[in-house]
């Protein structure tokens, strides 16, 4: 049996790419506004609305095909629509373990011999082949934790999603940068504080929403009144299992100078934390709720360098609010 290191994939309309269930949904056609537009490509995102990252990626010369860009993945991934169109039979006599948010489960792979997304190129690559649901109309995952010497580029405001060797010169003029760490299985993490508890974050494009370990809930909650009422909700993940969680607001939530507020963190004991070793620390996964309030991201793999762009309009991104509505989005599996 193979085994590939965690996919930090899909949480929610389809399970680190993951969904989620709230007790109640306000507007039940709000929330099907929301799911149509994710599926757009490079969603613009505002104050109440979450985007996924796309880029479009041909595959052994064909394509392109639309693959939901995931620094949380260090493995690409592919869906079963996919492999059929190009004529791909998945082995399934050697099955690979894959680790997802919620959970583990054995399945099976294709092997492509080329893979192109900008000016990134890869050969002979293993790809899991994932449950069309997960992808929720887009074609596989990009895993980008596996990059090295590439750069991420995405401009929400414009809709332009880039794969370069390095990050632009008009990116880094106009940004905010912060270093960062690269730990096991290539996760880009950022040292941040929650109302003053130091956390490790994990910079996770494939997150629709933020998570957060039991070791962060508690130490921000441990002192909660008796009588508060916390809400529940179900995420779903790339594997069968699914993990409740808490919605609990957080304070703020600081990286380097930048100030982030009015975000709502889900606690969970997910898997993929203990995967990642991340139990007994504070840490948690910071999503797109959070990164797709600025005008733009940019990763830069071999420098470890995340830049963070202002909107425009005047909004100072040393001091975002994200408004994120919990019944309009979605989350990651």
């Amino acid at each position: 049996m193979h085994k590939i290191a965690p996919l930090g994939l899909l949480l929610a309309l389809f399970g680190t790419t993951a969904s989620f269930a709230v007790d109640a949904i306000p507007d039940a056609a709000k929330t099907a506004k929301a799911a149509e537009d994710a599926a757009l490509f490079a969603s613009p995102t505002t104050r109440d609305h979450i985007g996924r990252v796309v880029v479009p990626v041909t595959i052994n010369g064909r394509g392109p095909f639309r693959f939901i860009v995931d620094t949380g993945a260090n493995h690409s991934t592919i869906s079963p629509g996919l492999a059929r169109t190009l004529g791909l039979q998945p082995d399934t006599t050697i099955p690979v373990l894959l680790d997802g948010i919620t959970g583990s489960s054995l399945v099976s792979y294709v092997i492509v011999d080329r893979l192109q997304a900008g000016d990134l190129t890869l050969a002979e690559q293993t790809m899991p082949v994932i449950t069309a649901s997960v992808f929720a109309g887009a074609d596989g995952i990009l895993g980008a934790a596996s990059l090295t010497t590439k750069s991420l580029m995405v401009d929400f405001q414009h809709n332009q999603v880039s794969i370069a060797r390095n990050v632009a010169n008009a990116v880094r003029a106009r940004s905010t940068k912060i270093h960062a760490a690269r730990l096991t299985y290539g996760l880009i993490t950022l040292e941040a504080r929650v109302g003053g508890i130091r956390v490790l974050a994990v910079v996770d494009t494939g997150a629709e929403r933020t998570l957060g370990n039991p070791a962060l809930r508690n130490a921000l909650h441990s002192r909660d009144r008796p009588g508060v009422v916390v809400r529940v909700t179900t995420v779903y993940g790339a594997t069968e299992e699914t993990e409740s969680a808490e919605i609990r607001r957080a304070p703020t939530i600081s990286l380097d100078a930048l100030r982030i507020n009015d975000v709502s963190i889900l606690y969970g004991d997910f898997h993929i934390f203990r995967v990642w070793n991340m139990v007994d620390e504070p840490a948690m996964i910071l999503g797109m709720d959070v990164l797709g309030t600025v005008a733009g991201l940019g990763i830069d793999f071999e420098r470890q360098d995340v830049y963070v762009a202002a909107a425009s309009g005047g909004i100072n991104p040393r001091d975002l609010t994200t408004g994120a509505a919990l019944g309009n989005s979605m989350s990651k599996r």
